[in-house]
Protein backbone atom coordinates (compact mmCIF):
# COMPACT_ATOMS: atom_id res chain seq x y z
CA UNK A 1 0.00 0.00 0.00
CA UNK A 2 1.35 3.07 -1.02
CA UNK A 3 2.39 5.98 1.52
CA UNK A 4 -0.90 8.67 2.90
CA UNK A 5 -0.37 11.74 1.45
CA UNK A 6 -0.33 14.45 4.08
CA UNK A 7 -1.75 17.88 2.99
CA UNK A 8 0.36 20.10 5.47
CA UNK A 9 -2.07 23.67 5.69
CA UNK A 10 -0.31 26.89 6.26
CA UNK A 11 0.42 28.45 9.46
CA UNK A 12 -0.06 32.30 9.35
CA UNK A 13 2.41 34.66 11.41
CA UNK A 14 1.48 38.48 11.42
CA UNK A 15 4.54 40.52 12.26
CA UNK A 16 5.36 43.96 13.50
CA UNK A 17 8.49 45.84 14.85
CA UNK A 18 7.79 49.00 16.47
CA UNK A 19 11.28 52.16 17.99
CA UNK A 20 10.01 54.12 20.89
CA UNK A 21 11.92 56.83 22.81
CA UNK A 22 12.05 53.89 25.52
CA UNK A 23 13.21 51.26 23.42
CA UNK A 24 12.78 49.03 20.44
CA UNK A 25 10.25 45.26 20.42
CA UNK A 26 8.74 43.21 17.69
CA UNK A 27 5.18 41.54 17.97
CA UNK A 28 4.33 38.23 16.27
CA UNK A 29 0.61 36.29 16.11
CA UNK A 30 1.10 32.58 15.11
CA UNK A 31 -2.11 31.28 13.75
CA UNK A 32 -1.98 27.69 13.63
CA UNK A 33 -4.17 25.73 10.66
CA UNK A 34 -7.30 25.04 13.58
CA UNK A 35 -7.07 28.84 14.02
CA UNK A 36 -5.11 28.40 17.31
CA UNK A 37 -3.35 31.89 18.21
CA UNK A 38 0.43 32.45 19.88
CA UNK A 39 1.50 35.64 20.92
CA UNK A 40 4.91 36.50 20.96
CA UNK A 41 6.86 40.00 21.63
CA UNK A 42 10.41 40.35 21.34
CA UNK A 43 12.46 42.94 23.71
CA UNK A 44 15.51 44.61 21.21
CA UNK A 45 18.36 45.52 24.18
CA UNK A 46 20.22 47.54 21.20
CA UNK A 47 20.52 50.52 19.51
CA UNK A 48 17.83 50.16 16.15
CA UNK A 49 15.64 51.83 13.74
CA UNK A 50 11.74 50.90 12.98
CA UNK A 51 12.95 48.96 9.60
CA UNK A 52 15.39 47.04 11.83
CA UNK A 53 12.65 45.78 14.32
CA UNK A 54 10.69 44.97 11.63
CA UNK A 55 13.00 42.47 10.37
CA UNK A 56 14.17 40.98 13.36
CA UNK A 57 10.44 40.45 14.15
CA UNK A 58 10.29 38.99 10.40
CA UNK A 59 13.39 36.97 11.25
CA UNK A 60 12.31 36.07 14.72
CA UNK A 61 9.12 34.74 13.01
CA UNK A 62 10.71 32.92 10.53
CA UNK A 63 13.47 30.79 13.33
CA UNK A 64 10.80 30.19 16.12
CA UNK A 65 8.16 28.59 13.23
CA UNK A 66 11.47 26.53 12.09
CA UNK A 67 12.02 25.53 16.10
CA UNK A 68 8.22 24.66 15.85
CA UNK A 69 8.46 22.38 12.86
CA UNK A 70 5.96 24.50 11.04
CA UNK A 71 6.74 23.86 6.96
CA UNK A 72 4.34 25.72 5.39
CA UNK A 73 3.75 29.48 6.49
CA UNK A 74 1.93 32.39 5.37
CA UNK A 75 3.74 35.92 6.55
CA UNK A 76 2.17 39.06 6.67
CA UNK A 77 3.58 41.91 7.61
CA UNK A 78 2.48 46.41 7.03
CA UNK A 79 5.98 47.32 6.54
CA UNK A 80 5.92 47.52 3.10
CA UNK A 81 9.35 48.42 2.69
CA UNK A 82 10.56 45.28 4.21
CA UNK A 83 8.16 43.61 2.19
CA UNK A 84 9.03 44.69 -1.31
CA UNK A 85 12.88 44.52 -0.27
CA UNK A 86 12.00 40.66 0.60
CA UNK A 87 9.66 39.98 -2.57
CA UNK A 88 10.71 42.08 -5.12
CA UNK A 89 14.64 42.51 -4.48
CA UNK A 90 14.50 46.21 -4.21
CA UNK A 91 17.61 48.09 -3.52
CA UNK A 92 18.75 48.52 0.10
CA UNK A 93 20.06 51.80 0.98
CA UNK A 94 23.02 50.45 3.14
CA UNK A 95 24.92 47.28 4.31
CA UNK A 96 22.48 46.06 7.46
CA UNK A 97 19.61 46.12 4.95
CA UNK A 98 20.97 43.82 2.49
CA UNK A 99 22.09 41.09 5.72
CA UNK A 100 18.51 41.55 6.79
CA UNK A 101 17.67 40.52 3.12
CA UNK A 102 19.90 37.72 3.21
CA UNK A 103 19.31 36.39 6.53
CA UNK A 104 15.27 35.98 5.45
CA UNK A 105 16.69 34.60 1.74
CA UNK A 106 18.79 31.82 3.95
CA UNK A 107 15.51 30.83 5.95
CA UNK A 108 13.20 30.36 3.58
CA UNK A 109 14.95 27.39 2.24
CA UNK A 110 14.04 25.59 5.55
CA UNK A 111 9.90 25.99 4.42
CA UNK A 112 8.05 23.22 1.73
CA UNK A 113 6.05 26.48 1.68
CA UNK A 114 6.74 30.15 2.48
CA UNK A 115 4.60 33.59 1.57
CA UNK A 116 5.16 36.90 2.38
CA UNK A 117 2.69 39.24 2.08
CA UNK A 118 2.04 43.04 2.51
CA UNK A 119 -1.47 43.70 4.05
CA UNK A 120 -2.78 46.84 5.32
CA UNK A 121 -2.27 48.49 9.57
CA UNK A 122 -5.67 47.40 9.90
CA UNK A 123 -5.42 44.04 9.86
CA UNK A 124 -2.47 43.67 11.46
CA UNK A 125 -3.57 45.60 14.96
CA UNK A 126 -2.41 42.79 17.66
CA UNK A 127 1.19 42.14 16.30
CA UNK A 128 1.46 46.05 16.46
CA UNK A 129 -0.32 46.39 19.80
CA UNK A 130 2.32 43.31 20.74
CA UNK A 131 5.25 45.65 19.42
CA UNK A 132 3.89 49.06 21.13
CA UNK A 133 4.13 47.27 24.54
CA UNK A 134 7.32 45.88 24.16
CA UNK A 135 9.04 48.86 22.63
CA UNK A 136 7.47 51.26 25.56
CA UNK A 137 8.68 48.79 28.37
CA UNK A 138 5.22 48.27 29.35
CA UNK A 139 4.05 44.89 31.59
CA UNK A 140 3.67 41.66 29.40
CA UNK A 141 -0.08 40.61 29.30
CA UNK A 142 -0.86 37.36 30.34
CA UNK A 143 -0.87 34.49 27.73
CA UNK A 144 2.03 36.26 26.03
CA UNK A 145 5.75 34.55 25.32
CA UNK A 146 7.99 37.18 25.61
CA UNK A 147 11.56 36.96 25.34
CA UNK A 148 14.96 39.65 25.25
CA UNK A 149 16.88 39.77 22.50
CA UNK A 150 21.15 41.46 23.33
CA UNK A 151 22.12 41.58 19.53
CA UNK A 152 21.09 41.96 16.38
CA UNK A 153 19.72 38.53 14.41
CA UNK A 154 22.74 39.21 11.19
CA UNK A 155 25.99 40.71 11.00
CA UNK A 156 26.92 43.61 7.99
CA UNK A 157 30.17 45.49 7.04
CA UNK A 158 30.67 47.84 10.39
CA UNK A 159 28.57 45.90 12.52
CA UNK A 160 30.55 44.98 15.41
Amino acid sequence: MPPAIVYQEYWMIHFDGSLMKKGAGAGLVFVSPLRVRMRYMVHLHFPSSNNVAEYEALINGLRISIELGILRLDVRGDSQLVVDQVIKESSWHDAKMAAYYREVRQLEDKFDGLELNHIPRCLNEVADALAKVVSGREPVPTGVFASDQHNPLVRYKGSE
